[in-house]
């Protein structure tokens, strides 16, 4: 049944994405505003074939310039993240060689880093820079790589670098406001996922894509939870190790309540409307 349900997946989605991309393609070289909305419609449908059932606590901050800082524990956090709200994304160099991955990344206008050239920092920050200024909501997923999904790694400050370029002049007025953002595996086909299980969902070290790809595609329903944080003022370059180490210590706060199984915010849980209830 697993092998037909992947199958199925893998035959809609062949179906349905080239359309999309090009309709994407043309939205973005008009900069149409609706090249933000195209990508949040086809996560939500993504979501929906493979059964993510996602639940928020918290909304994203409605103030700008806006850096979403979360951890990272999955190629599927993409499809979790951009089924929420027009956002883009910052990758990894390599994402944007990768087969359809790398073009659906690109259609989101994902800035990507190089890690491996310093030279390329102040390019990469001026780009983020940019686009925060023109107030889109960037997501980073700021440990710089993927967790097994039981813990949340170190945040690395040098990723906040875009602040340099958005410092105001007083001094005082903040150049971004970094909003923490927890995301957790917490169920599969309705059950407690628990230590054991949650490499079903989660890709990281030496995982080959492709496997755990189609492992996830005949695994079933998975519920997430996405907490958001309070966004914390950062006003100049300075301030990234400060406004990192916040950062971490709210999320792997949300993330351990969450893993422990409980709310982090009872009061302001949002559950979004395009969650799918597939079994």
């Amino acid at each position: 049944m697993g092998t037909v349900r992947a199958i199925f997946i893998l035959v809609v989605l062949a179906v349905v994405t080239p359309p999309l991309m090009l309709i994407q393609l043309v939205l973005v070289a008009l900069k149409s505003g609706a090249a933000g909305r195209v990508p949040v419609a086809y996560h939500r449908l993504v979501c929906f074939l493979l059964g993510v059932r996602v639940r928020q606590e918290g909304v994203l901050s409605d103030r700008r310039p806006l850096l979403v800082a979360a951890n990272h524990v999955s190629w599927l956090d993409i499809s979790v993240f951009g089924a929420i709200a027009p956002l883009s994304f910052i990758a990894k160099s390599e994402v944007a060689s990768w087969p359809v991955f790398g073009w659906l990344a690109k259609l989101q206008r994902t800035v990507f880093v190089d890690r491996n050239r310093r030279a390329h920092t102040h390019h990469v920050n001026n780009a983020i820079g940019s686009r925060l200024a023109d107030g889109d909501v960037m997501v980073l997923f700021a440990e710089g790589t993927s967790s097994d999904g039981n813990r949340v790694l170190p945040f690395r400050s040098a990723l906040l670098g875009a602040a340099h370029e958005l410092a105001s002049d007083d001094g005082e007025t903040p150049a971004i406001y970094v909003q923490p953002v927890a995301l957790v595996y917490t169920h599969l086909n309705g059950l407690p996922m628990g230590h054991q299980h949650r490499p079903v969902v989660a890709w990281h070290g030496d995982i080959e894509l492709a496997p755990h790809l189609w492992r996830l595609l005949k695994s079933g329903a998975i519920d997430v939870t996405v907490a958001f944080g309070e966004p914390i003022p950062l006003t100049c370059a300075a301030e990234r190790k400060a406004v990192a180490g916040r950062a971490e210590r709210a999320v792997r706060g949300m993330a351990t309540a969450l893993l422990a199984g409980r709310d982090v915010s009872p009061a302001r849980k949002a559950p979004l409307p395009v969650a799918a209830e597939t079994g």
